[in-house]
């Protein structure tokens, strides 16, 4: 048994997940990987870890089940969420589950070290400066999408928008908040 603190990385991007197991290792940290939530929750529930860094899009259920679940397993779990698609609306949900912070990719592994030590709120990682409309129209509409778990059809009905166009919107940048 090794006295190096536990950590699950959970991405479903080989490459990336390959190279950051590897930083967290010269880190010193024992680090189990999974290449998605169906993956990883046997892991967790066998042996849940210290510490958890979760992509948030991957194939297959959400990276916010696996925080769930995590902090259901162990309250204490330290956990970074990582998305390349950051909002608001995720980053929120993230942390009401329970992962002590909310980084969006690229993030090196210095930087997902730092965050275990900085634990959360709904309203601290993000800057109080107004957004632009084009941001808040993308926040918006990822808030109803993760209200509809995802479904892209029941979204569109909701927001009285073509499925197309919605997939059109929600595939371009947000723009920047500032």
């Amino acid at each position: 048994m090794s006295d190096l603190p536990t950590l699950l990385l959970v991405d479903d991007d080989d490459t990336f997940r390959g190279v950051l197991k590897r930083a967290l290792e010269k880190r010193g940290y024992a680090v189990t990987d999974a290449d998605g939530v169906e993956s990883a929750l046997p892991l967790a529930c066998a042996d849940p870890p210290e510490y958890a860094v979760i992509d948030l899009k991957m194939h297959g259920a959400s990276g916010l089940v696996l925080v769930r679940r995590l902090h259901e397993l162990d309250p204490n779990t330290r956990i970074v969420m990582l998305t390349g698609y950051a909002s608001i609306a995720t980053a929120v949900e993230a942390i009401k589950l329970g992962a002590t912070q909310y980084l969006a990719k690229p993030a090196n592994a210095d930087e997902i070290v730092a965050a275990f030590g900085h634990r959360a709120d709904a309203d601290s990682a993000f800057d109080a400066r107004p957004a632009t409309v084009n941001r808040l129209e993308w926040e918006h509409i990822n808030r109803v999408l993760l209200e509809q778990n995802g479904n892209i059809s029941a979204t569109a009905r909701i927001l009285n928008m073509h499925r197309r166009t919605l997939q059109r919107k929600l595939n371009k940048n947000p723009g920047r908040s500032r």
